[in-house]
């Protein structure tokens, strides 16, 4: 029933809170119903550890709104331009830099192709690997911390918050460079798709590098103090998003490239994706308590232990499901539709929660590049004005797809690519 109303495009949010009050309703009475649909939206919006959403949203708006992006790109254009199919590879990293400060996929796809799409096309560059990298790029931002499906998971799922966050460091820097020698390989065997840059002179080339490393500081504060606070046990999550977000808006005003406009601008974005992400929220809440009284939970995990023994073959289910789930819903209804269920099957077998959150959020990355949905294509389309095909975006993103299987039989087969930064805190 909640897939039917999801394909009729009623919002993901009504329509896990709705099917599930009426499970409730059928399982006990309505009063239970109705108390349960009284009391969830002040229980769960009340979560302290919630409270680093607002606050990575506002970091990442207010480093969008004073042009770090572009910083990025200068820096990354400098430093890897001379590179076969260098302009792809410095979109590409600075999606991975963009990442550092800010938690939305979605937002970085957008703030990359207005920037990187227009001077690969000067440049003659393929039009599929200049979409298709900015809309692959943009998936790192949800690997990278501060990340705000690592939280939404950690909540539900019961998992470190810190943890899950410097979790995803590594996958995060492993797909990029996967990514690299992918384009670096095809541009040089194909030229034509991706020419490098020619500077000048050898002095030109240094002088522009150096001079571009003024530009990226505000990212290398953001990143001390959000995951140095984090790994050493200085700041919660929930304050590193704080500290990061207040320390963004000092760099952006010290730089003076962010205005008192730009200021409430940021907070709007902030505000309205917070409250969207939390109505959904709500209705998941609604959904996994329904889950816990119709003993669905529990009947799943059963199920485990008579035909999911061996680990990897449960792996491999799940892999399986996000992959067509990741076609048809977007990023928060697959985190929020599937934790209630695979993650009592994950500690049945006694297999890592943290390994888990990071496989889920590699699925949900690529469910952004996956035909018929796949997000980020529509995002960058949007970006451009819809003036390249989607057809061509979703060429573009074929060989990251790729890239991923490679990417995913690394995480899936060393665990602790995933587990080991993690496991050094204190």
């Amino acid at each position: 029933m909640m897939l039917i109303l999801i394909g009729l495009r009623v919002p993901i949010g009504v329509a896990m809170g709705g099917v599930a009050f009426l499970g409730l309703w059928y399982l006990r009475n309505f009063n239970v119903a109705l108390s349960v649909l009284r009391d969830t939206p002040f229980v769960f919006a009340a979560n302290w550890d919630l409270s680093a959403i607002p606050m990575f949203l506002l970091m990442g708006a207010v480093a969008s709104n004073s042009g770090i992006g572009a910083g990025l790109f200068r820096a990354a254009y400098a430093w890897f331009g001379g590179l076969p199919g260098g302009l792809a590879v410095a979109t590409n990293w600075a999606c991975a830099g963009f990442g550092a400060a800010s938690g939305s996929s979605i937002a970085a796809a957008a703030v990359m192709a207005r920037l990187s799409v227009p001077e690969m096309l000067k440049n003659k560059y393929d039009k599929a690997l200049a979409t298709g990298v900015c809309a692959s790029g943009g998936t790192l931002d949800a690997l990278i911390p501060p990340s705000i499906l690592f939280v939404i998971y950690g909540v539900f799922a019961e998992v470190s918050i810190s943890k899950l966050l410097l979790a995803g460091i590594i996958p995060g820097l492993l797909t990029a460079g996967v990514y690299m020698i992918m384009i670096v390989v095809r541009c040089w065997l194909n030229p034509k798709l991706g020419p490098p840059v020619e500077f000048p002179n050898r002095n030109d080339m240094w002088r522009e590098r150096w001079a571009s490393l003024r530009d990226i500081w505000p990212i290398l504060v953001l990143i001390v103090a959000v995951m140095g606070g984090l790994y050493w046990g200085v700041v919660s999550p929930t304050e590193s998003g704080a500290a990061g977000a207040l320390i963004a808006i000092l760099i952006g005003f010290a730089q003076r490239k962010l205005s008192l406009r730009g200021l409430i601008e940021s907070f709007k974005d902030a505000i309205g994706t917070t409250a969207q992400l939390l109505f959904v929220g709500i209705g998941a809440v609604i959904y996994t308590k329904f889950l816990a009284l119709s003993g669905s939970a529990t009947l799943f995990t059963e199920l485990v232990g008579t035909w999911a023994l061996d680990p990897l073959l449960l792996v491999v289910a799940i892999s399986v499901i996000y992959l067509i789930l990741g076609m048809f819903l977007d990023p928060l209804g697959m985190i929020l539709l599937t934790i209630p269920v695979f993650v009592p099957m994950f500690a049945a077998l006694d297999l890592d929660l943290v390994w888990l959150g990071v496989l889920v959020v590699k699925y949900i990355g690529i469910g952004l590049l996956t035909p018929p949905v796949g997000f980020n294509i529509y995002v960058v389309s949007g970006a451009l004005n819809n003036q390249i095909p989607l057809t061509t975006i979703f060429r573009g993103c074929y060989w990251f797809l790729a890239c991923e299987v490679v990417i995913m039989t690394l995480l899936i087969a060393f665990p602790q690519i995933s587990l080991w930064l993690p496991s050094t805190m204190n």
